[in-house]
Parts: C-alpha cells; structure tokens; sequence
C-alpha cells in the first residue's frame, strides 16, 4: 500500500474529493450534489384543501353542539327548576290562605279590608275536568312576579261571585303553569273557587250538547277563543263589549275569564277561556269558623266530569 494509497482510505467521509474520483468531471460532480437542509428546522408539510374544509366543519359541529346545550339547559329551567320554585311560592301562599281563614280573617275587600296587596292568595281554584288533584291558590295580581306564585286575579275586574268578569291569568308552560291543560275544558264543564265563606261554580260557555266552544252566550260571548295579547277587551265587564254594562239582576252578567299563553311554549296568541256563574253554595258557619270541607253538590261535579 502506497502513501497516497493510505491517504485516500483516510479521507473524511463527505470530503469532496470521493466524489470526484467516481464522476465523470471532477468539480461539475461536486456541483451537482444538494445541500442538507439545515438541522432543526423541518419542512412543514403543504396543507390540503380537504383539511382546511374537515377543520371548518368540525369547529361548525362543536358551536352546533354547544348552541345545543345552552337551548336544552334554558329548556330545563323554564319547564322544571321554574316550577320548583312557583310550586313552593304557591304552597306559601295556600298555606297563609288557610290559616287566615281558620282566624276567620278574608282577604277579600268587604270584610275589614280596604284593598288586597298583591302576590296574597285571596281564593282557591278547581278543575274537575283537570282531575281531583287539580288545586291552585288564586293570589291578587297579573304581574309578573305574582304570576310566580299561581293564577292571578286581574286588578280591576271583579272579584269572585260578582257581577261582572272575575279574570283570572295563568302561566301554561313552567312558573307552576296552573293552565297548563286549559285546552281541556269542554263547553259545559264546570270551574270552582273557593272563599272564606262561599263555593262559587262557574260553567264554560259554549254548546254543551254539540261541544262546539265556539257557540256565544245571550251577550254574545264565546266560551273560548284565540286572541292577540294586546286585546284586553276579553276581560271587560261583558267580555268584548266595550260600552256593555253589567245588570247585578241578570245572572248571565256574571263572569269569569281565564286567561294563559297559546300555543304552548308561546307567547305569541292569547287562549281565553270564558264561564258563567251557574250555583253559589255558602259554607256552613260554626261560631266564628266556616267549614271547609267539600260539600256533596261540589264533590258530585267530580263524578259528573268522569273523574
């Protein structure tokens, strides 16, 4: 083995002169080698067209799913936690009901009072048709934070047993929705209010015999109907007739309205549910207590409803 030999076996791997050995001109071979791309600095991979779209439609997906769950969780409040809390406001204010009564105290103008602060329970509801569990304190006020605590009597309108319209408004979708099933009643069925010394029946106008709802009473008021919210004349003294004025000798003037959203998880329409008072039963009297217990002729409209 020679010196140069020797030399070219140690050549450092790399070292262009190998390359010029095997080439065919020496420095045009060297020239044609490619540089290494610098250490630490990769080439980022060219992005596709089909991933920027899969990108898109996965961000679109997540928003979708999370708009979702924000609609379900504003569902489950309005139609359960609201009712949680209207449900313990009523038994509050039935329970206060009950005991004025039992010291013979009646919230009712007329008997020591001069006005009735509203959110108080001042009479008690019932609904055959809607079933023997079917119970509700009417509390004075339509207002908002009234209508938390159950149906609400109409400020201005007559009060139970009058001539007149007695009003009532009522949620149909969570808040307690005491009207929840308005749509239920039938023309002839019969709605029930309690006070401290009265039972007052009230029979939904309309058709008994056809069941058409539709069908007007001598003053011409149908026993339901489907009205924007705006129109208040529903709960006038005479039910739409604005210049109509209630005789206290004719029975027929003696009203109650009820009142509630429609359709249901709405607020855009008004479903208005009319009655006529048919039977005032007074309470029996013991020294300074009135009885209350439900007499037979109440409990006997039950088993007329088929309930």
């Amino acid at each position: 083995m020679t010196d140069g030999e020797h030399g070219r076996h140690h050549r450092p791997a790399g070292d262009p002169a190998d390359y010029a050995d095997y080439g065919d001109g020496g420095a045009a071979s060297v020239a044609t080698v490619p540089p290494a791309a610098p250490l630490g600095r990769p080439l980022a991979p060219r992005r596709r067209r089909g991933d920027a779209i899969r990108t898109f439609l996965r961000g679109v997906g997540q928003t979708l799913v999370t708009l979702g769950l924000v609609v379900l969780l504003f569902v489950v409040y309005e139609v359960w936690v609201t009712n949680l809390f209207a449900h313990a406001a009523q038994h509050k204010v039935h329970t206060a009901l009950e005991n004025a009564w039992a010291d013979g105290v009646d919230p009712l103008p007329g008997a020591g009072t001069s006005g009735i602060p509203l959110g108080t329970g001042i009479a008690n509801l019932y609904i055959p048709r809607l079933g023997r569990d079917y119970a509700f304190t009417i509390v004075e006020g339509s207002d908002d934070a009234s209508l938390e605590k159950g149906p609400g009597h109409y400020v201005g309108t007559a009060l139970p047993g009058q001539v007149g319209d007695f009003a009532v408004a009522g949620h149909r979708v969570g808040k307690g929705e005491p009207f929840l099933n308005l749509d239920h009643l039938k023309a002839g069925d019969t709605v029930i209010v309690e006070t401290l010394k009265d039972w007052y029946v009230y029979t939904v106008l309309g058709d008994a015999k056809t069941g058409n709802l539709a069908t007007p009473d001598v003053n011409g008021v149908p026993g339901r109907e489907i009205v924007d919210p705006s129109q208040n004349r529903v709960i006038l003294p005479i039910p739409n007739k604005p210049n109509a004025k209630p005789d206290p000798t004719n029975r027929a003037d003696y009203y109650m309205t009820m009142t509630t959203c429609h359709p249901k998880f709405t607020a855009k329409q008004r479903m208005i549910v009319h009655a006529v008072l048919t039977t005032t039963i007074a309470k029996v009297k013991t020294g300074s207590t009135y009885s209350s217990t439900m007499p037979a002729a109440i409990q006997g409209l039950y088993t007329a409803a088929g309930v």
